[in-house]
């Protein structure tokens, strides 16, 4: 049976007989804009919610009671009181610390799980372990608050370990979001370990390297920026989480570097101040969007950072 071709005036193939009937091609442009929309929505959504930060900080500061150079530098953080102060820097120092000690045990456990999963573990027990992992991040954050709490502070960290914490303290808060963020570590460095080429291995195997020169000395370091990434991504999470540090590390502004007194981070100011008790337009409300806008900016300048690191040191392969 022959088939019709239409040329165009070249003598070439017509347009309409590769890219099939006008109908189709009116679907793809119809997709298309609809995928624009989408992410014009996006971005519109994302840019209104750090103007009205902004615009809600730049009022905050405003305030005659308030100065930048207090707001940041001063170490009395008390905004719900009557002679209220605002000072902010309990509050990072606090952040700090506790995203210090989650790191300080999701970057070893998340990098060991990953390397395990990529190089020594069978197909059996990648496909019983990976989906354990997700389990774990699918947990919501309220329960490790609690378990922490209830549990990991008075039978782990006084009753096993002897370390006379109190009832409330960041060092019980660092370790339960240390747990809570192995997964996103784990899945984005395995992630980037699978990727390396198996012409890598199967080279340094030639050489006579073992399994673990294998892993240390090729697989990780060829897929650094993937394994930065999920540091990253992990310590993200970490900085901005606030159910866990709001149940297990107070409420107590403190500029104390003691992990085991109580303190309160940004987030956890953020979700106990935001409950509606505070009167809307009062400085203490204010005050809830100027340490939101000062977390977003820690973040930024974080992702930024390791943004440039991931593209300074990302490895191509064909």
């Amino acid at each position: 049976m022959a088939t019709e071709v239409v040329t165009n005036g070249s003598g070439g193939p017509d347009a309409r007989s590769v890219f099939g009937p006008p109908r189709r091609r009116l679907g793809e442009k119809a997709i298309a804009v609809v995928l624009f929309c989408a992410a014009v929505t996006s971005v519109v959504i994302t840019v209104g919610i750090v103007a009205s930060l902004a615009g809600e900080t730049i009022t905050f500061f405003a305030d005659k009671a308030v100065t930048v150079g207090g707001f940041f530098t001063s170490s009395e953080w008390s905004p719900l009181f009557s002679d209220p102060q605002f000072g902010i820097r309990p509050l990072v120092q606090a952040t700090l610390i506790i995203s210090a000690i989650a790191l300080l045990v999701a970057i070893p456990l998340g990098i060991g799980t990953a390397a395990f999963l990529s190089e020594y573990a069978s197909p059996r027990v990648r496909a019983a372990i990976k989906p354990t992992l997700e389990l774990l991040a699918g947990v919501p954050t309220v329960v490790f608050g609690y378990f922490a709490l209830t549990y990991f502070t008075p039978t782990v960290l006084n009753g096993l370990l002897g370390l006379d914490v109190a009832v409330f303290n960041g060092l019980a808060g660092g370790l339960i979001v240390g747990i809570l963020i192995v997964p996103t570590i784990a899945s984005v460095a395995q992630d980037a370990m699978t990727a390396v080429p198996q012409s890598l291995r199967e080279g340094a195997y030639g050489l006579g390297a073992s399994r673990r020169q294998v892993t240390v000395r090729v697989v990780i370091p060829a897929a650094l920026s993937g394994v930065t990434a999920g540091i990253v991504l992990g310590a993200s999470r970490a900085v901005g989480e606030t159910m866990v540090v709001l149940i297990a590390a107070g409420q107590l502004p403190t500029t104390s570097l003691d992990p085991r007194s109580p303190m309160e981070t940004m987030t956890a100011f953020i979700g106990a101040t935001g409950k509606g008790d505070v009167p809307t337009g009062s400085t203490g409300y204010k005050a809830i969007f100027a340490v939101g806008f000062a977390l977003f900016v820690m973040t930024l300048i974080l992702n930024t950072i390791s943004i440039r690191f991931v593209r300074r040191y990302r490895q191509v392969y064909e």
